[in-house]
């Protein structure tokens, strides 16, 4: 029996915000400051899918962990609450500004000792690392561009199981338009290559503006 999916209009998806647990006080001052911010605080992980990806750290028992775009620091705090005794999160950031801010917030909502910031092209801080299993978790919220290389550099840095969450893969709604911008065909063609990627499990998740997780595989399960 095929059921109809629910349409999520903006007061239902407000009514899930608003039930996304462990929002402490922490958490809304980072939402209140990056609010303050103006227009780009849309580039915050909304709170129900930065609470979701604390749950599938927790549920992975992660102990190392990569975010790729680390903004105010939001997603970053989950992440790092989800962790694992005695993990870590190396989180890579462009804007050195950005990166203050965040270093600031995870320091205050008490992971701060987790949390190392690289500043810096993020694609050249996982370049940097060695290319063997390292990650039980990534996310990727970073310019869309460079979505396809940040994919590759990831996938040979991910111990088997490891997670790698794909966050904007609706691209405000954008995805099917046929004469998208750069950013629209990079997500696009990365979308399209998972689904055939025979490294990883996946499945997009219609949360926020769209959510994709990988798993990769281990070798003995091909």
């Amino acid at each position: 029996m095929s059921i109809e999916p629910t349409a999520i209009d903006a007061e239902l998806a407000q009514y899930v915000r608003d039930h996304a647990g462990g929002r402490d006080s922490a958490l809304r001052r980072v939402e209140e400051e990056t609010a303050a911010m103006g227009s780009i605080q849309a580039m915050q992980t909304a709170p129900e899918q930065a609470a979701f990806l604390e749950l599938l750290v927790r549920l992975g028992r992660g102990r190392r962990a990569i975010e790729i775009g680390t903004f105010t620091g939001y997603g970053a705090i989950r992440i790092a609450r989800g962790l694992a005794e005695g993990g870590s999160l190396l989180c890579c950031e462009l804007d050195p500004e950005r990166a203050e801010i965040a270093r600031r917030n995870v320091d205050r909502a008490g992971v701060g000792e987790r949390v190392e910031i690289r500043v810096g092209p993020a694609i050249d801080s996982i370049r940097a690392l060695p290319e063997e299993p390292t990650f039980d978790f990534a996310y990727l919220d970073a310019d869309k561009t460079g979505y396809p290389d940040y994919y590759d550099a990831l996938v040979p840095r991910m111990n088997p199981g490891g997670l790698i969450a794909i966050d904007n893969v609706f691209m405000g709604g954008r995805i099917n338009a046929p004469d998208g911008d750069e950013g629209v065909r990079a997500v696009q063609g990365l979308n399209d290559r998972i689904v055939e990627d025979d490294r990883v499990d996946s499945v997009m998740l219609g949360m926020a503006d769209g959510l994709t997780l990988a798993r990769v595989r281990d070798r003995a399960e091909d």
